[in-house]
């Protein structure tokens, strides 16, 4: 396969994390501008750990996730009890004091007589435990693969339970749902705690097939396009985000012509979308008729 399509379909990949993430939290009536810093955090983390500390790569990718699910905690139990913005504005804030920290944190241990770590500004380099262990560009682009459908298959078992279902409900009118004596504060916690895992997922992916980090790569810029990502593709099924992430790495990049002008067509595209279809391309009466359409055709061929 060629090299530079094993790339964009690996940063597609992990950049659907950050996607999905943003998604879980839009189902439960929440906007996140700041998923990025919980990307941020695994990246480091797991670099760190595998580079720094001698973990293996999987128990890495564990680390990563766990401290993204629980930043995500902490920035939430304060703001989800409030209404309106302050959880998209706190999550904003929470984004940009993480990059600004990274800016000036430095932690460095020597291997093999060179520093090796988190350098400020300089960013964190040499995060090379994947090609030490000699796993090629295709073989992490399946592992990346691996476990985003593990993630998809979560979701799909989430959708189909009464989690889903509350979740959905929250979304949709709040208020309803503590009328019925739900706990909407307790289970949006919940949303944003697994958001964050779910983009540390992403980060840890990220550091480790980038072999360097840097405060600036987790821009507020990378928040706004996960959160796009679900606008775009749609928030009837967790599937809508991919095809977010895809329109945007995998068609404007990849189209030479578009390339120089790809913020200004996603822009253009997210606005359009918002106007014609609010919830996205497979927003929920899409996915309705496809369900639909797909029954009707298994069961005219059995």
């Amino acid at each position: 396969m060629d090299t530079y399509l094993i790339s964009v379909l690996s940063n597609i990949g992990m950049l659907a994390f950050i996607a999905l993430s943003a998604y879980l939290l839009l189902l439960v009536g929440e906007i996140s501008f700041g998923q990025q810093a919980f990307f941020a955090i695994s990246a480091y983390a797991a670099g760190i750990a595998t580079t720094m500390w001698g973990w293996p790569f999987w128990l890495g990718l564990v680390w990563g996730s766990i401290l993204g699910g629980l930043a995500a905690m902490l920035v939430a139990i304060p703001t989800l009890k409030l209404r309106g913005l302050y959880f998209s504005i706190a999550t904003l804030a929470f984004a940009e004091m993480v990059r600004l920290i990274f800016e000036i944190f430095t932690y460095q241990v020597e291997i093999d007589g060179e520093l090796v770590g988190p350098d400020g500004s300089e960013g964190f380099r040499d995060i090379r435990l994947i090609y030490e262990q000699d796993i090629s560009a295709l073989q992490y682009m399946f592992i990346i693969y691996a476990l985003l459908a593990l993630v998809l298959l979560g979701f799909i078992i989430l959708e189909r339970s009464r989690l889903g279902a509350t979740f959905r409900m929250i979304g949709e009118d709040p208020m309803l749902t503590e009328m019925q004596g739900l706990n909407v504060v307790a289970y949006k916690l919940i949303a944003a705690t697994m958001a964050g895992s779910i983009a540390g997922i992403g980060g840890a992916l990220y550091a480790h097939l980038a072999t360097y980090v840097e405060p600036k790569i987790f821009n507020v810029m990378l928040g706004v396009h996960s959160l796009a990502y679900g606008l775009i593709g749609g928030l009837g099924t967790a599937f809508g985000p991919l095809i977010g992430v895809a329109i945007d790495i995998g068609v404007l990049e990849s189209i030479r012509i578009a390339s120089g002008y790809r913020m200004i067509v996603f822009g253009g595209l997210v606005a359009v979308l918002l106007i014609i279809r609010p919830r996205g391309l497979l927003d929920e009466n899409a996915v309705h008729w496809l369900r639909q359409h797909w029954r009707r055709l298994f069961h005219a061929q059995s």
